[in-house]
């Protein structure tokens, strides 16, 4: 009893150590999506305010291709001693479903650390389109089905994924088109070279503002406060609601102290007037701020939902 005794305790001191200690060198921030979309920015904007609380240089490094795969499983695969962390977007919770020899397992290599946030998504066009409402959408479609094309940020993404079950709901077909990004997707929506987008308000409400697009509906349980005009699909008489969502996960088995003391310096920053505008105005993220454990449960219960939907509809990955 003695030996086991010493032994967590040297297990305890020891994890103290490394909370303590770090982070003592570059800490990388890898965002598995390229620059214009919404997770590029918010990985920015925690490692520009990190710097300077910790006084160590975090940075971003993007690793993009593969709808997030590729720079998330070289964070899987990273050694767990905090210096290398992924910040992951609501695909997360459905690479495995799409992906049968995905290289990683979403859950099991990773380390959760926080759910920052989550979005409504809504359904865009560009302002030289004809629709005005969502209404006109539907009266589109109906009239020539798959002639209304809806861009989304991959084949198997959540808004790829809410567009089925919109389709199946509303009785059309809209016809979904994977970009490889938020950045491209929304370049082609405001240049009229697809008809509709569904992504999140974090990456299309800055377009609307600035009278680029114009925003139909929203898949909300209730009004995003960055858009608040724009109604839910619930109040056209559609039951569809769905949320994009933003966290940070480290590789799994890196040290519980590490975990924590970033996790209370993201906090931090979230509480910074300038971050807080940043995440919630810009970005039209209602910030959520989930712990460890909260977070591993958003993904796990994510991923059936969304497992389920690419199951019953044979959804593959092209």
């Amino acid at each position: 009893m003695w030996v086991f005794r010493i032994f967590i305790a040297f297990l305890v001191l020891t994890g103290n150590a490394f909370g303590q200690e770090w982070p003592s060198k570059v800490v990388k921030f890898v965002s598995p999506y390229p620059p214009g979309g919404s997770v590029d920015p918010l990985a920015r904007v925690f490692a520009a305010k990190l710097t300077e609380s910790l006084k160590q240089q975090f940075i971003v490094e993007n690793r993009t291709g593969a709808s997030g795969i590729i720079g998330t499983d070289y964070v899987a695969k990273s050694a767990p001693d905090g210096y290398t962390f992924v910040f992951i977007f609501d695909t997360h919770s459905v690479h495995q479903a799409l992906n049968p020899k995905l290289p990683f397992d979403p859950v099991k290599d990773f380390a959760p650390v926080m759910l920052v946030g989550t979005a409504p998504m809504v359904v865009t066009t560009g302002t030289m389109k004809p629709y005005k409402s969502f209404a006109d959408v539907l009266k589109a479609a109906k009239a020539k089905p798959d002639a209304v094309t809806i861009g989304n940020v991959g084949n198997g993404s959540l808004a790829h994924l809410a567009t089925i079950v919109l389709n199946q709901a509303a009785g059309v077909k809209l016809v979904p088109v994977p970009y490889k990004g938020g950045g491209p997707l929304s370049i082609d929506v405001m240049g009229g070279q697809v008809e509709l987008a569904m992504a999140s308000t974090a990456a299309q409400a800055q377009h609307v503002k600035n009278g680029k697009m114009r925003a139909l509906v929203q898949t909300g349980d209730k009004r995003s406060h960055t858009l608040p005009d724009v109604p839910t699909l619930k109040e056209s008489g559609i039951d569809l609601v769905a949320h994009a969502w933003w966290g940070i996960l480290a590789p799994a088995g890196t040290p519980r102290p590490i975990i924590d003391k970033l996790a209370s310096e993201l906090n931090k920053a979230l509480k910074l007037p300038d971050v807080n505008k940043v995440l919630t105005e810009t970005q039209g993220m209602d910030v959520v701020a989930l712990g460890p454990e909260a977070t591993q449960k958003w993904i796990v219960d994510n991923m059936a939902r969304w497992g389920k939907v690419v199951k019953e509809n044979g959804i593959k990955v092209e």
